[in-house]
């Protein structure tokens, strides 16, 4: 007999995740269920799966997103995908609108949700890695930009987008030893003053229309490069949309953008 539960579908910026409620921490989630369910032909389809669970007791939040990518594999830390399960959460009166605390495997992120409109993040200190890495793609060799923000990016500048190809597969980045538990590679194109777009590469997923903690790494790459010291603001386009970049003097990124919830389904825990 199946086991079936309620789940939700959202985006943010058209980076999809499905959402499993579990308000009493009892829902255990197999990897093979978890691919299975974002498997765009065989399953709902998603970039991502979250399950809200109920933060540890004690814990200044008093959520816990429990991310996991599209294979099933366990992530650090999702930029859109905190911001869909806060627009989750206020909806649906679990959660005040203005200040949310929510606690990842990246530590505890504080949250500005409205009403309605967009939701920010404080997604706390982005910091340049020491150390060369290159990526290939295309026959061609790029250097890269290694960022940290709780989880691992490596970030190229293109003259076009075109330039990363098809993305049908992970580009190759060398060393290997930079990255041993994988990484997410942006490829970015200047557009003007503080304005960029970009491609990205999310590890365990494929490319995405989006990457919330790519746009951060994204916005503190570009700084560097043009030795910019200080606070600064960055508009960066995704394929699926605009999210807004704020830098301070410490590197800390105040990340804003849409966040939105598109439907109430079924679904089945003993899906594989």
């Amino acid at each position: 007999m199946s086991r079936s539960i309620r789940a939700f579908k959202g985006h943010g910026t058209e980076n999809d995740f499905i959402l499993i409620p579990d308000l009493d921490d009892t829902i255990s989630l197999a990897t093979e269920f978890v691919a299975a369910i974002c498997d765009r032909h065989r399953g709902v389809g998603a970039d991502g799966l979250i399950r809200i669970a109920p933060a540890e007791t004690g814990n200044a939040a008093e959520w816990f997103m429990d991310y996991r990518n599209h294979d099933g594999s366990l992530a650090e830390m999702c930029g859109n995908g905190i911001r869909v399960m806060a627009r989750y959460l206020v909806d649906t009166g679990l959660a005040s609108t203005g200040l949310l605390l929510i606690d990842t495997r990246d530590g505890i992120k504080e949250l500005t949700v409205p009403t309605s409109g967009d939701v920010s993040v404080a997604m706390g200190k982005v910091s340049a890695v020491l150390g060369d890495v290159n990526v290939s793609v295309q026959a061609h060799e790029y250097p890269a930009i290694k960022i940290d923000v709780g989880n691992p990016h490596a970030v190229v500048f293109v003259e076009s987008l075109a330039d990363a190809g098809a993305l049908l597969s992970a580009p190759e980045v060398s060393p290997l030893s930079a990255f041993p538990d994988g990484v997410n590679v942006e490829f970015v194109k200047i557009d003007g003053e503080r304005e960029v777009s970009m491609r990205v590469f999310e590890r365990g997923v494929g490319e995405t229309r989006s990457c919330g903690t790519g746009t951060c790494a994204v916005a503190l790459a570009t700084a560097e490069r043009f030795g910019l010291v200080g606070p600064s603001s960055w508009t960066v386009h995704v394929l699926g949309g605009t999210i807004t970049v704020d830098l301070d003097a410490s590197g800390n990124a105040l990340m804003t953008g849409p966040a939105v919830i598109v439907a109430e389904l079924v679904v089945d825990l003993d899906l594989r």
